[in-house]
């Protein structure tokens, strides 16, 4: 079930960002570390009821934050359009439920909560060395449209979007 987060919810997904950090270690990926994500986004996320969370039988299996916080970097990327859009940012998969289907079950609620409100377009980044969530975007439709330098990381962010 994919239900908006709450704050009961914020020890677990600090749990989720912990591991997470852990094993993007192991392939020298440093998109997210101990300075970010911190609590306090996903504090602002859950006031904002733009954080989701997939949870089955008490279990958090993962979360996926969805609003129209465009980052400033987003401006040099040329995108197929300027039309209102939903943005996609701090998405992760409890490693314990990583390869079940998690990440594209989020990704699709939310096409799907970006058209029930009559929004037709999506954008996300990822960094590039995020060989997972790059291959999970494209097997999804998303189209890369750009890089960017973000977060002061050393490597780009790959940006992409989609019609849906």
């Amino acid at each position: 079930m994919i239900r908006k987060a709450e704050v009961r919810d914020l020890d677990r997904i600090m749990e989720i960002i912990k591991a997470t950090i852990e094993e993007m270690k192991t392939y020298g990926n440093t998109q997210w570390d101990e300075n970010y994500p911190q609590k306090n986004d996903f504090i602002g996320d859950v006031e904002s009821e733009s954080l989701y969370v997939s949870e089955e039988n008490g279990e958090l299996y993962g979360f996926i934050c969805a609003n129209f916080v465009e980052p400033d970097e987003y401006k040099d990327i040329n995108w197929e359009s300027n039309e209102k859009c939903l943005i996609l940012h701090r998405m992760s998969i409890n490693p314990k439920y990583r390869n079940q289907g998690t990440a594209t079950k989020l990704i699709k609620f939310a096409e799907k909560t970006a058209k029930e409100n009559g929004v037709n377009y999506i954008k996300t980044d990822t960094y590039s060395i995020n060989k997972k969530m790059n291959t999970l975007l494209l097997k999804l439709g998303y189209i890369h449209r750009g890089n960017m330098n973000f977060l002061g990381k050393e490597k780009e962010f790959y940006c992409y979007d989609k019609k849906i």
